[in-house]
Formats: C-alpha cells, sequence, structure tokens
C-alpha cells in the first residue's frame, strides 16, 4: 500500500503535479509527472493533515483515496530480494554504483550493482532510486530467471520419425545403403511380398545300360 507507485497514483487523483513549486529546468524536463516528486507531494499532504486533524482523520482519508483506485499498482522490491540472493550466493550485501547525466531536456541515471568486485547488471531510470531497482531487477533476471525458465520447461519427448516414400527418378540413401547391406527386417505391421517359389523340376534317372553294347539291363 505505501509505495512510490501507489502515492504518486493517488497524487495523480488529486492533480498535486500542477501545485508543485518547481525550478523552470525541471519543470520543463516532466517534473509535474515525476513519480518520486508526486509520491514526496502526497505524503507531504498526508503530513498536514495529521498535523492538522490527528491520526484518525488522516488514516481514513488514506483508505478511502486508496480504495477508489481502481488497480493499485504492485511495487517489487527487487533491491531487497537481491540482497538475499547475493548474501546466499556470494556471501556479499550488494552495493550500487550511480550516476546521473543530461539526456535532452531531462536527467537520466544509469546505476550498476556489484556484489564484492563483480557487476551483477545494470539499470536506467529517471531518479536514482529507480535506475537502482531497474538494475537490481537485471541482476535477478540473470541469476534467477534462467534456472527458473529452464526448471519450468517441459522435457522434449522423442516422436517417431515417418518413413520418406522415395521420389520418381531420385534415389535415396537408403535405397543405396539397402544394395550395400542385407536387407532389414521388416518393422511391426508391415505387408511384405515374397517371391514366388518355383517348383523344382523332378528329375526322372535313367535306366542302367550295358556298357558294352548299350542295351537296357532289366
Amino acid at each position: 500500500m505505501v509505495n512510490t507507485n501507489t502515492l504518486a497514483q493517488l497524487a495523480e487523483q488529486l492533480d498535486l503535479g500542477s501545485y508543485l513549486y518547481l525550478g523552470k529546468g525541471i519543470a520543463k524536463g516532466g517534473g509535474r509527472s515525476l513519480k518520486s516528486l508526486l509520491a514526496n507531494a502526497f505524503e507531504a499532504v498526508l503530513g498536514a493533515i495529521f498535523l492538522d486533524a490527528g491520526y484518525d482523520a488522516a488514516y481514513h482519508y488514506y483508505l478511502d483515496r486508496y480504495r477508489s483506485v481502481p488497480s493499485p499498482v504492485r511495487d517489487e522490491n527487487f533491491k531487497g530480494r537481491l540482497q538475499q540472493v547475493a548474501q546466499e550466493r556470494f556471501g556479499e550485501t550488494p552495493f550500487y554504483d550511480s550516476e546521473g547525466a543530461r539526456v535532452g531536456t531531462h536527467r537520466e541515471y544509469t546505476s550498476v550493482v556489484f556484489a564484492g568486485a563483480n557487476p551483477l547488471g545494470t539499470g536506467h531510470g529517471a531518479s536514482k532510486q529507480e535506475a537502482e531497482q531497474d538494475a537490481a531487477r537485471v541482476a535477478l533476471e540473470s541469476l534467477v530467471g534462467g534456472a527458473e525458465k529452464a526448471a519450468a520447461k517441459p522435457a522434449k519427448t522423442a516422436r517417431p520419425r515417418a518413413r520418406r516414400s522415395p521420389r520418381a527418378g531420385s534415389r535415396t540413401k537408403a535405397a543405396t545403403a539397402s544394395e550395400a547391406t542385407p536387407e532389414a527386417a521388416p518393422e511391426v505391421g508391415e505387408v511384405i511380398s515374397l517371391p514366388e517359389r518355383q517348383p523344382e523340376p523332378i528329375v526322372i534317372p535313367s535306366q542302367p545300360r550295358s556298357r558294352q553294347f548299350g542295351e537296357s539291363i532289366e
């Protein structure tokens, strides 16, 4: 319930961005729609209600505003999760090296997260906090995301290959191999045709004849 995205959404309902007192540079760079400034402005309004009317008034004012949001934005704490993963795997607490640079009319931050001397991920954002969260998200995808995708990916099942019939006028490798090697055993269920067996000729032995006169010997 209490995070930058939700508080900025509640501030947009009140159009607090148009009431912010900003410098010319940040106003031209879209500062009135910057989430961090809108969230801070809503916290300031809530603090004023608390000081003026007490805790109960601030409590109900916040809950009524929160319930009127159609779909509250969920804020992922990537930095907190990365800290747990980095301490478990490397025994190190991650730290961030952030630097801002002007891009066109606005300022953009780049952050690199480290665990020891090893860089884990790089992120970008309109504020230092957003850049660090983005860097932590990238690091988590590299450390945890790959293992989760591999575990969720189902194993491939082997499927029998369909036999291809040879095309007319072409000789397949299987046909060439069958000529050089003994014929393979037929598959189960395959209908084969056997060559017709020719009857063996009946041989009638000749009658014994006399070697001297050539006459039959009875």
